[in-house]
Order: structure tokens, then C-alpha cells, then sequence
């Protein structure tokens, strides 16, 4: 019992009973691999992946690969715990390079602007910094503001709450000199500024093709490592080779590659090996598989701190930007950019990733308007703010599947960059054009795995509108070119639906659908799917009673069967002769191959989309 002055006895409370032992699911029975193994099998055999006969592993059948290679499992079990990934804030940096990771301010929003006119990019720098972005990434020279006029393009802007981030391409003294100007013009203290000054002759040797040499730019960050100790002059880009069509691996190892590079330019150039890394920033791309971009942001770092680590330093934290990838940035139906920006801004943010950059959803089209900058910047507020996405360090650290994703795409990542530095370093890989082939090898391999549509673009190769309308933007600014190409995933078919809109009116394809409804709508709609991807109309006219009339009146010479199994094995050969007879210079049909005579090719899941869609044009007359 206790007591309190002017008050009765009270009795004070029990501590309540701690459970010895607290199991999670502990009414439920313990479950093995083995009973999900057997309920695997079962889902897989009634959907014909594997029959009675089949002795392997039914899992094995639910793998995916990535382009490196690597194997995903459909089940990951503390089995398969990777050691070694650290605290936040300590070397190896898995978990952040920071110990407080971004809690306390979030990532920095970072926005792009590429207009030649400054006053206009003023006009938008600001109202992007009221609307809450906190950095600017400020194209200048070729394609971007004249570097002159810098200081009209940062009129009225707070340069020392709002930090600078040039690209300058061949001009970044010039333009350094400029924002330097600027600064001293404004009364900022050396010792205060914060800006990187985006320095990248590697990144401009990939993008254009000709030599750009390192030396001037390390002499730059020495002198400015002396004189302004937060400002950083190096940038290590990785999108020239994630734009190439490069894979996590290959983007990561070149990246890593040019870090190094730079690094050895700068210690030539008088640094130490930790001052020289703190004159370096990382960018990488963030594309909609969230699960890869977590992995490739909290590998890069891993890789970085083995590098610092061999070469005589601490072992340093990687500063990273993140930019949302170009290349999975679509013209057609861009609205949905919205989402696949939204997806790799996630992964980004979850990855550890200190600034991001959401591009505007109509990026590949032109210049963004005030709508999709102000949907760009929203994007980060949702995330950071509404969902809270910065509350946690590392969320996703822990996860059997992150960890060892991760861990694996170091490991790759890291034997990409041991062959670079083999054959010389980045700069000979870059002159002598191997890795150029490497990356177009990886490019083929996707372009075939976009082509059958296993790679699927929403509203572009699957789920397209042929009604939508055009989205008009003001032409972009000349990029450098001539060095490693730049592609979009959606480029084969959008030329397709350019061609096909192009044509003085609509192609079409009649759907010469057989037996009742029930049992043609299915390959119907995948059909008609497929050849709205070229900007193709698929004419359906349902059940008709007379298939041939109906062809004749639908003014097209391509037709395409659409049934059941059944169906086909009864009147597919008679009606697709009967449809030739009428007039049809191409009769297709929506199943898997068979033995048809009068049939001239097959849709199916997996059919190479492009080749057919290429060639019904080309029977269309579409030039």
C-alpha cells in the first residue's frame, strides 16, 4: 500500500505477468517447406506447368532472372539470413550512410531544369521551391541556361538554404566560376556554401564519344576543397549506361568504375583518399521494380565503402542521387509515368538514397509544364510526408528477400567493375568500346523479352488507348550525342503506333471470332489488345452468322481467328480459306502454333508482338 498526503490509502497496481515465452502463430501448427512444396505443386499442376510425372523441385518453376543473371526466389526463409550488413551510419553503409538515415529531414527533393531562356527557368525554380523542393539540378550551356546567365536563372533564390547542382557538360569551370561569382556577390560564406558542381568528363566521354580528360576537373576539386569545404565538384553519373539498356550490374559497375577513376585523378591531384571521396556525388537511376532499386542504392553503397576502404580511406559513405529512369518513361499514355515514377521514388527513398529527382511524367515528350512539375513534387510529399516513408531507417533492411537481393547484386555489380578495371579502367572500356558491346547485348535481350511483351508497358504494349489524346510540349534542348545510345522501352512500339496514326486512316483487323460467345471472348480481347499496340483497330463484330460477309464489309485484307481449341480443330482451316477466298492477304490466329495451311501466323503469349504487328502493317500498306 502507499499513501499521499491528503489522500486515503490506494492499493498499487500488480506489474502485470510476463509470458515466458512469446511465439508468434503459436496456436497454429508449425508449417514445413516440405506442405508448401506439395501445395505448389498442386496450383502448378492444375494450370499445366508440370505434370504427375515431374520429380524436381515445383518452386523451381515460380524463379524469375534478372538481366544479370540473377535467380528470385518465390520463397526466401530465415535460411537464407546474409550477415554483415552493418549499422547505419558505419561502414559497410548497407543501411545508410548516415547513423540518423533520413528521419529527421527526409531525402532532399531535388528538381531538373533544362530551358535556354533564364527567365523562365526563374519562373519555375521558384514556384518548385515554394511548392516544397529543396534542390536545384540546373542544366547549363549546351541545352540549358546560357552559363552568363546563371544569375538571372537563381534571381531571388536562396542559394544557401536551396543548394545548386550544375550539369554544365565541357563548361563546368565556367559555370562554377559563375555560381562562385554569385555567391560572393551575395555575401555567403566559403565555409557556408553548399553546391556540386557537377563536373563529369567520364559521363561526357560515354554521352558524346570523344575524350574528355579528368585532369582539369580534379585540379577544380582541389582548389575547391581547400576554399569551400561543402561544396562537392565531382559527379559520377550512371545514367549513360543505364539509359544504354545496361542491367542493375552493369550500371552499378561502371558507376563504381568512374568513382574510382576520379578518385585516382584526385589523389594525383593532392587530396587524401577521404577528402577526394567526399568530393564526389553518385547518380543512379530508380526505375518501377522497386525491389531492384532498393537493392542497387543500398549495394552501390556497400561497393563504394570497399573501394574507399583498399584504397587507404575510412571507408566512406556514398552521397547519392537518385533520378527516376528516363528510359522506362513512355510518350503514349503518359499519365501512367505518374505511377512509375511514384513506384521508383519509393524504391529510391527505401533504398537510403539522400536526394531524388521525380522527372516529370511527360519528360520524354518535351518541356514539363506547371501541372507535371507540380505532380512531380507532390509525389515526394505524398511519400515523405503522408506515408511517412522517411520515419524508418532502412525499412526494408531485415527482409530475407532485400538482404539477399542486395547482397547478390553487389556481388555482381562487383564482378563487372573488377572486369572494367582489368581491362584498364573505365575511360579504355569506354574507348575501345567493349563495354559499349556489353551493354548492347543486354539491351538485345530486353528489347526481345519488350517485343513478346514479357516485359510489359502499361498503355503502350499492353492495355493501349487508341482514342487518347495527344499530350503537346514544347521540343526539348539538343542533348550531346555520339557516344552510347540513349533508349526508351517503349521506342519499337511507339514507332509503331507513330507509323499507324500517321496513315491517312485507321488500320484495321477483322476478328473473326468462331463459336458462342463464352468461348471466344477471351482470345478476342488478346487479340485486339495486341494489335491496339501498333495502332491497329481490331473490328469485332461478336457472333456473326456469316464470318465472310462480315469480313468484306470491314474494308481491311487482314483477319484474325478468335475461338476456343474446339472451335479451331472444327472450322479453323474452312473459314480461314474461306476468308482467303474473299480476300485476305493475311489470316491470323489467337492461340498457339498449329497445324493450319491456310493460317500465316499465331498470337500467343510470348509471340514476338513487334514482328507481328511489323508485319500486318506492312500488309496494311502503312508506310
Amino acid at each position: 500500500m502507499t499513501e499521499v498526503a491528503g489522500t486515503e490509502s490506494v492499493p498499487t497496481p500488480a506489474e502485470p505477468a510476463e509470458p515466458d515465452d512469446l511465439v508468434l502463430a503459436a496456436e497454429f501448427p508449425e508449417a514445413s517447406r516440405e506442405q508448401w512444396r506439395e501445395l505448389v505443386a498442386g496450383v502448378l499442376r492444375k494450370s499445366g506447368a508440370i505434370d504427375e510425372a515431374f520429380e524436381g523441385l515445383p518452386e523451381s518453376k515460380l524463379v524469375t532472372r534478372t538481366y544479370d543473371g540473377l535467380e528470385i526466389q518465390p520463397l526466401y526463409t530465415a535460411e537464407d539470413t546474409v550477415e554483415g550488413t552493418g549499422f547505419p551510419g558505419l561502414p559497410p553503409f548497407v543501411r545508410s550512410a548516415r547513423p540518423e538515415g533520413a528521419v529527421t529531414t527526409g531525402w532532399d527533393i531535388r528538381a531538373r531544369y533544362a530551358r535556354r531562356d533564364a527567365k523562365v527557368v526563374n519562373t519555375a525554380i521558384l514556384a518548385d521551391l515554394e511548392g516544397g523542393v529543396s534542390s536545384i539540378w540546373l542544366r547549363a550551356g549546351a541545352g540549358g541556361v546560357p552559363v552568363a546567365d546563371l544569375a538571372d536563372a537563381l534571381n531571388e533564390v536562396y542559394v544557401d538554404l536551396a543548394p545548386v547542382i550544375l550539369d554544365a557538360g565541357d563548361e563546368y569551370e565556367a559555370a562554377a566560376t559563375e555560381l562562385f561569382e554569385l555567391f560572393a556577390e551575395r555575401e555567403i560564406p566559403a565555409s557556408a556554401v553548399t553546391a556540386t558542381l557537377g563536373a563529369d568528363p567520364i559521363g561526357l566521354t560515354a554521352r558524346t564519344g570523344s575524350a574528355h580528360p579528368l585532369a582539369p576537373a580534379a585540379q577544380l576539386a582541389a582548389r575547391v576543397a581547400k576554399s569551400h569545404p561543402k561544396v562537392r565538384t565531382i559527379v559520377a553519373d550512371g545514367l549513360p549506361f543505364h539509359e544504354a539498356g545496361g542491367s542493375d550490374a552493369q550500371e552499378l559497375g561502371a558507376t563504381i568504375a568512374a568513382g574510382v577513376a576520379y578518385l585516382r585523378a584526385l589523389t594525383e591531384a593532392g587530396l587524401d583518399v577521404d577528402t577526394a571521396a567526399g568530393q564526389l556525388e553518385f547518380r543512379l537511376a530508380a526505375t518501377a521494380d522497386q525491389f531492384l532499386t532498393i537493392a542497387k542504392f543500398r549495394a552501390a553503397r556497400r561497393l563504394w565503402a570497399r573501394v574507399t576502404e583498399v584504397s587507404g580511406g575510412r571507408g566512406s559513405g556514398m552521397r547519392q542521387h537518385a533520378v527516376t529512369s528516363p528510359a522506362m518513361l513512355t510518350q503514349r499514355d503518359p499519365w501512367v509515368n505518374m505511377l512509375r515514377t511514384t513506384v521508383a521514388c519509393f524504391g529510391a527513398g527505401v533504398g537510403g538514397a539522400d536526394a531524388i529527382t521525380v522527372l516529370p511524367f511527360d519528360a520524354a515528350i518535351g518541356q514539363p509544364d506547371a501541372f507535371s512539375a507540380r505532380i512531380a513534387r507532390n509525389t515526394h510529399a505524398v511519400l515523405l510526408e503522408e506515408s511517412k516513408l522517411a520515419g524508418v531507417i532502412d525499412p526494408a533492411g531485415g527482409s530475407w528477400y532485400v538482404e539477399n537481393l542486395t547482397d547478390e547484386l553487389a556481388k555482381a555489380a562487383w564482378r563487372e567493375f573488377t572486369a572494367i578495371e582489368a581491362a584498364g579502367g573505365i575511360e579504355a572500356e569506354l574507348a575501345s568500346g567493349a563495354l559499349a558491346g556489353r551493354l548492347a547485348e543486354t539491351w538485345e535481350k530486353r528489347s526481345k523479352r519488350l517485343a513478346t511483351r514479357r516485359d510489359p508497358i502499361t498503355g503502350v504494349s499492353e492495355f493501349p488507348n487508341l482514342t487518347e489524346k495527344a499530350v503537346v510540349r514544347d521540343p526539348v534542348e539538343d542533348l550531346p550525342d555520339g557516344g552510347l545510345p540513349r533508349h526508351r522501352y517503349a521506342e519499337a512500339f511507339e514507332a509503331l503506333r507513330d507509323r499507324a496514326d500517321a496513315h491517312p486512316s485507321r488500320p484495321r483487323v477483322f476478328l473473326a471470332t468462331l463459336g458462342p460467345v463464352a468461348a471466344h471472348t477471351a482470345r478476342a480481347s488478346f487479340a485486339a489488345n495486341l494489335f491496339q499496340a501498333g495502332g491497329i483497330e481490331a473490328v469485332n463484330p461478336g457472333a456473326p452468322e456469316d464470318v465472310v460477309a462480315e469480313f468484306r464489309a470491314s474494308g481491311t485484307k487482314v483477319a484474325c481467328l478468335c475461338g476456343s481449341n474446339t472451335s479451331y480443330a472444327e472450322e479453323a482451316d474452312s473459314v480461314a480459306k474461306a476468308l482467303k477466298e474473299a480476300g485476305a492477304t493475311s489470316v491470323l490466329l489467337a492461340g498457339k502454333p498449329g497445324d493450319h495451311p491456310d493460317v500465316t501466323g499465331y498470337l500467343y503469349t510470348g509471340c514476338d508482338a513487334l514482328e507481328i504487328l511489323t508485319g500486318t502493317l506492312n500488309e496494311l500498306g502503312v508506310q
